[in-house]
């Protein structure tokens, strides 16, 4: 078999692939062709001389970036397969955000993966993430890649949240959301326990639950969140906002508030206390330590290969269990969104 890192190997735009002269998720300037895993900023940006992506993704970047984001576009679904210069290239569900795929590149009898973000727990907001059989090299993201990031359940989470409501109801809960995936993951758990009522929403969270509702992920009635110095309004109410807003004059105005923030990040208090966070929630979009040591034995792979975060732990819990593993110190990716 031949060499992977003839099929792709790391430089300092991004995951390169020299048979098919493309990038994955480039970072670093435009480049000719770009095939991009998911909608969040860190990894798919404007500028590119073409784009393969999903629907959904390619909907998400034309949403934010505008519809002129990328002089050629195209869309490639689940399931479908594109030949790029020798090299096949398709995509399975990563579980991200709506849209959000990995990457299958296939070439001289070579499969390798590309998660992207991923994550294994249920979202109502997109496709859950599918193992993808066969696979030789795994590229996993390790965001939350530490043994201390175990994320509790989604849904206890959002109980916490419909509880304080129902303690508090001369409060109004804030909630800290980012705008793609965290947002509308939110608001559909919420509807799924129970909350039929109106959800508040700062305008900069309309657009993309616009684009959401537009693919067909239902929300429910959302309003936005105006009229503030109406503060009895608000009461008992919910209002979800990007989390920087809550340290503007916006948030400030609000009665009796109760600052929440929806993140994997609030596992870790001191991030919890440094935002002044009083109710936070452990709502992650990405696999926390259980979820990435799971997928890489369901995957079963004959070698990992470790990106996006905490590399060093996963890499050595994989030679630790008898198997051939690498970081990659791939730079300029983030956790927007969680």
């Amino acid at each position: 078999m031949i060499r992977p890192d003839l099929l792709l190997h790391p430089t300092p735009k991004g995951l390169y692939c020299p048979p098919g002269d493309f990038y994955i998720d480039p970072v670093r300037g435009a480049v000719d062709r770009a095939v991009v895993t998911h909608g969040h900023a860190d990894h798919a940006r404007a500028g590119h001389g073409s784009v393969l992506a999903t629907p959904d993704t390619l909907a998400i970047m034309a949403a934010r970036y505008g519809a002129q984001f990328t002089a050629s576009r195209q869309p490639l679904a689940f399931g479908e397969t594109v030949n790029i210069s020798g090299v096949s290239v398709s995509f399975a569900p990563a579980g991200h955000i709506l849209g959000s795929a990995q990457v299958i590149v296939e070439w001289k009898g070579l499969r390798i993966v590309n998660t992207g973000d991923y994550k294994r727990r249920t979202d109502p907001t997109c496709r859950p993430f599918e193992v993808v059989p066969n696979t030789h090299i795994f590229i996993s993201e390790a965001t939350f890649g530490l043994p201390v990031f175990r994320h509790p359940d989604d849904r206890g989470e959002i109980a916490k949240l419909l509880s304080s409501v129902r303690l508090f109801p001369e409060k109004t809960h804030l909630v800290g959301v980012y705008s793609l995936g965290k947002a509308q993951r939110v608001i559909a758990l919420l509807r799924e326990a129970g909350w039929d009522s109106p959800l508040y929403i700062h305008g900069a969270l309309e657009k993309l639950c616009t684009l959401y509702q537009s693919r067909g992920v239902d929300l429910g009635s959302l309003v936005p969140a105006t009229d503030i110095d109406d503060k009895a309004r608000f009461r008992g109410q919910i209002v979800l906002a990007p989390p920087s807003a809550f340290a503007q004059k916006w948030g400030q105005r609000f009665a009796d508030p109760v600052l929440a923030f929806a993140s994997g990040w609030m596992s870790v208090r001191q991030r919890a206390k440094q935002r002044g966070v009083e109710l936070p929630l452990i709502l992650s979009d990405h696999a926390d330590w259980d979820e990435l040591t799971d997928t890489i034995c369901d995957v079963d792979p004959e070698e990992v290969w470790v990106t996006y975060g905490r590399e060093d732990a996963l890499v050595r819990w994989a030679e630790l269990e008898g198997r051939k593993a690498r970081p990659l110190r791939l730079v300029g990716y983030e956790d927007e969104g969680d």
